[in-house]
């Protein structure tokens, strides 16, 4: 487990134990749990290119996208520059890859099959993907976290965090829970989706848990469809200043897009009107 994966599994609003305590369970300093890296205005310039290079090109990798900075935006940095950031952004290439030792979850953390293959999703609530995607402000960075029903195309529910501590995660599925349940939760295998705080929300509900298997670079192509949309047709148009206003707007638009946006591959139907059966 990486450092900055210990540091998202701190909850500093646990009334049981304090999070200093868990800091040293867990084997980390004390000081760093309360330490957020300082990024300066180029960084996150930088930042935003490379979500623009990502959204259109989610299967680029850092090499390509150091090109692609070079040749569109004329920034010329490094390629250990360009995976600082996508690291920072919490984004990776979508494509096959080999197994390898930095590709392998966190042991620490919970692992399970996967449960899709040859599956054909036939009804609401039958499988939930969720995601985490890096969302620009004005001088700021903010992540967001989505649960998609995946027969539908509806949002269930979704979070905005100024950082990526594993709490908003939490909140996400706690909230979508109480709206309805699925019969499969899939997710890719990173640490916010493999903590057991996370696997207990679903196994108390008695849900399926379904887990992307290395080389499965399609598994979450409606998530990474919705990130495409919403950032085309709002982030990027918006060019959000801070935080609250962030998030008013991307409710205003997860509104649209459930309740307003005809989708082809729902025969022209809306979300909303797929998920509820209307």
């Amino acid at each position: 487990m990486t450092h900055e994966q210990k540091k998202n599994l701190i909850e500093k609003d646990n009334q049981n134990i304090s999070a200093l305590r868990q800091s040293d369970l867990i084997e980390i300093s004390r000081a760093s749990i309360y330490y957020e890296p300082i990024i300066n205005e180029r960084d996150i310039h930088i930042m935003d290119c490379i979500d623009k290079i990502y959204a259109e090109r989610p299967f680029y990798g850092s090499r390509r996208i150091k090109d692609d900075l070079s040749d569109y935006y004329q920034i010329h940095i490094c390629r250990e520059h360009v995976q600082n950031l996508m690291r920072d952004m919490g984004i990776q290439a979508i494509y096959p890859r080999k197994k390898q030792k930095t590709s392998i979850p966190d042991s620490d953390n919970r692992k399970y099959p996967y449960l899709l293959k040859e599956l054909k999703i036939s009804h609401p609530n039958h499988v939930w993907g969720t995601d985490i995607t890096y969302i620009r402000l004005e001088n700021k960075r903010a992540y967001l976290v989505a649960i998609m029903d995946w027969f539908s195309r509806y949002v269930i529910n979704w979070k905005l965090s100024q950082n990526l501590e594993l709490n908003f995660c939490i909140q996400n599925i706690e909230e979508a829970l109480l709206k309805a349940k699925p019969e499969i939760h899939n997710s890719d295998l990173g640490s916010h989706f493999t903590s057991n705080d996370y696997m207990e929300k679903l196994e108390e509900k008695n849900v399926q848990i379904s887990m992307d298997g290395r080389g499965r670079c399609m598994d979450n192509i409606f998530t990474e469809r919705l990130w495409r949309s919403l950032k085309y047709e709002n982030v990027y148009l918006k060019s959000y200043v801070n935080f609250k206003e962030a998030e008013y707007g991307i409710s205003e638009y997860f509104d649209f897009y459930n309740n307003r946006r005809r989708h082809m591959s729902l025969d022209r139907k809306t979300p909303a009107s797929v998920y509820f059966g209307k």
